[in-house]
């Protein structure tokens, strides 16, 4: 892997049962979103419904594993959903799926069907690599709050993600920093599949090579590769 993922022992241990998918692209052709993303983010929709059959994202069985995680290091899962349950949550409603740019439709799509977080970071924009680990309380986590550039910390314990300039993801994949999201000008980025038992792993790797595939699709003549999944009892 041209850029480097690692996740600390202390998150390893709190969920042993955690594996992640990475795919490195270069040369993306990003912009904003387009009647094709926007179809492929309703069909997305559909597949849900159709897999939940009636129940409640939460009571998914994957979706419950990521809320006892979650209530592990401290938050709350009802308050602070985990990134699949929430964009599930809103597919689920008369509003549907928020519209981002084709990017961030085409790894929002494939997270809801498949009902795994998704997450996609702008290589560029990265500082060193990324590492999963559970903050001090201290971290530097710019945001944007009232149209304004804001520092939060994390609470002491939390898992995030985290890169060399500080925070790029709190509550492991609950909300993204500005700072390193993927916009309509990124052209390298990094999209990470994370997963927890029960699911799995080779639900993971459908999921890594369907995203892998609209990646190509829709940025012709793009490099891309998908890493082999990475558990908790692996070395990153």
């Amino acid at each position: 892997m041209t850029f480097t993922l690692t996740v600390s022992d202390e998150v390893r241990a709190l969920a042993p049962g955690f594996t992640h998918v990475a795919i490195e692209a270069y040369g993306l052709a990003n912009g904003p979103s387009t009647e094709a993303s926007s179809a492929l983010l309703d069909e997305a929709a559909r597949r849900l419904a159709a897999r939940l059959d009636g129940r409640a994202p939460h009571e998914d069985p994957h979706m419950a594993a990521w809320r006892e995680t979650y209530t592990a290091f401290g938050s709350k899962p009802s308050r602070t959903r985990n990134s699949a349950e929430a964009l599930a949550k809103r597919a689920l409603t008369d509003a549907g799926l928020p519209r981002i740019n084709l990017l961030v439709d085409l790894y929002n799509a494939v997270s809801v069907a498949h009902l795994i977080p998704v997450g996609g970071e702008d290589l560029d924009r990265v500082q060193g690599g990324m590492r999963l680990v559970r903050a001090t309380g201290e971290e530097d986590f710019v945001t944007v709050a009232g149209g304004e550039e804001a520092v939060e910390h994390p609470d002491a314990g939390e898992v995030v993600w985290r890169d060399e300039a500080g925070v790029t993801c709190r509550r492991w994949n609950w909300r993204q920093g500005p700072r390193t999201r993927l916009t309509e000008e990124t052209v390298s980025g990094i999209f990470l599949l994370e997963t927890l038992a029960p699911l799995p792993v080779v639900q993971a790797q459908a999921a890594a090579t369907e995203l892998a595939e609209l990646l190509e699709k829709f940025s012709p003549g793009a490099r891309i590769e998908v890493h082999a999944p990475v558990s908790a009892g692996t070395p990153a």
